[in-house]
């Protein structure tokens, strides 16, 4: 299966989870929206993380590092979705709700190309280049 294929899919799962546990949060724990959303989004990610790591992408590298590169995405990602978001309903006057529609697109695109070339890119072989 290909890696864009596998991709979308953890996408549904993890966005299923957040949203559970986002619901759940709120019904359940009582929270309010925001820190709800934060918890959902939260175990997302984790989600989003291990199974892009393991399955997507099959990265064998260093954990804490490709945490961190993924960490990146995810806020670069976010941050094209926010921005298109805003821009649409500030500067064009579009409803929230169907703004947010348009920041999927940016955020779905530089999540993947993120994920795959940055945050999981293939371990290059060590090469042995001796010095004489």
């Amino acid at each position: 299966m290909h890696p864009t294929v596998r991709f979308v899919i953890v996408g549904g799962i993890n966005t299923s989870i957040g949203l559970l546990t986002t619901w759940l949060l709120k019904w359940l724990g009582g929270l309010g929206d925001f820190p709800a959303n934060l918890g959902g989004y939260a175990l997302g990610v984790c989600v989003s993380f291990l199974l892009n790591r393991s399955w997507t992408f099959n990265f064998k590298g260093a954990w804490l590092p490709s945490v961190a590169r993924f960490l990146v995405v995810v806020a670069v990602a976010y941050l094209a979705n926010l921005s298109v978001v805003l821009l649409l309903v500030h500067k064009f006057g579009m409803n929230g709700y169907f703004a947010q529609m348009f920041g999927i697109p940016p955020y779905t695109i530089l999540f993947y190309l993120g994920s795959r070339y940055f945050a999981f890119r293939p371990v290059e072989a060590a090469t042995c280049n001796p010095q004489s």
